[in-house]
């Protein structure tokens, strides 16, 4: 069963959410807060051609889903059949206006499934993750988000190493970035008409990752339908007035007691940039995140 809840007070959800975070993973079980995990041998695994989908959300970010989508269009799936969600709102006209591009472009291995929800639920990720978790007919889904890029053999070299696999949990070990890119960067304009686009793979270098963080959760089918995604953790489930900063990918490992195990996948690549879409262009708040982004670079 899908819930989601009405606005909470902001400092209600703020508070609510570091305090599950700082103190109620380390006192309590997991299996309180979710439904029974199926066991392994009750998994399907994979032999040969499977389902799978990806799961993303938008909001301001249309240039660089403009990028994830031409991914798709450009190195389509042979191995696998692909289910392409992206979660996004109405009021956000520029990415309408590009899923409204792609919706028209037919891909051999490539269904569309872009799906319209209100800011306040967009806003509150765990909500539309948990609504593909629970509806979902793919045998293993991809949490990711608007500014991964599934380039050349990304997904079937995926389909080659989930073949026969069991555990909750996977995410690609190593990814390729941009530098941290400002927004007058020519990557990231926003003035264009939608557009099929590639990247310079060249501009990018290679990093390892050491956990399924954020946008790298490959998650199993079963598992997905059996929990949703932090279904029962109330604060991931409640709609918001702005994009916050997400803790829903930490919840939803230690909900299933895993940070995930490395699979060696080409052709994942990473647009990085200093503004984030969750801040109002121009605030105080995104002129000092801006800053602290570029430090930590």
């Amino acid at each position: 069963m899908i819930t989601t809840t009405t606005h909470a007070p902001r400092w209600y959800n703020t508070y609510a959410i570091h305090f599950f975070r700082l103190v109620m993973t380390r006192i309590l079980p997991a299996s309180w807060f979710r439904e029974a995990l199926p066991g392994k041998s009750e998994r399907t695994t994979v032999d040969g051609f499977f389902q799978l989908e990806i799961v993303s959300h938008c909001w301001g970010y249309s240039n660089m889903l403009t990028y994830q989508l031409s991914s798709f269009v450009n190195y389509p799936p042979t191995k696998c059949a692909l289910t392409v969600t992206v979660f996004y709102a109405k009021e956000d006209v520029k990415t309408q206006a590009v899923l409204d591009f792609f919706k028209q472009k037919s891909v051999a291995n490539v269904t569309w499934n872009f799906q319209e929800m209100s800011k306040g639920k967009l806003f509150r990720r765990g909500i539309g993750r948990n609504m593909a978790a629970r509806s979902s007919k793919a045998d293993w889904l991809w949490y990711t988000d608007c500014d991964i890029i599934f380039h050349e053999n990304c997904l079937d070299s995926l389909a080659e190493q989930l073949q026969g696999k069991k555990e909750s949990l996977y995410y690609p070990q190593q990814e390729r970035t941009t530098e941290m890119l400002a927004q007058d960067d020519p990557m990231l304009r926003q003035d264009s008409e939608p557009q099929l686009v590639d990247i310079d793979s060249d501009g990018f270098s290679l990093h390892s990752r050491d956990k399924a963080k954020g946008a790298f959760q490959i998650v199993h089918g079963d598992v997905a339908r059996a929990i949703g995604y932090c279904e029962k953790l109330k604060m991931f489930q409640t709609e918001d007035d702005r994009w916050r900063k997400t803790y829903e990918d930490t919840a939803f490992k230690w909900l299933i007691s895993s940070e995930g195990i490395p699979l060696d996948i080409d052709g994942v690549f990473q647009i990085r940039h200093v503004q984030k879409g969750r801040y109002a262009k121009d605030s105080n708040i995104s002129k000092v995140r801006s800053k602290i982004r570029r430090l930590q670079e």
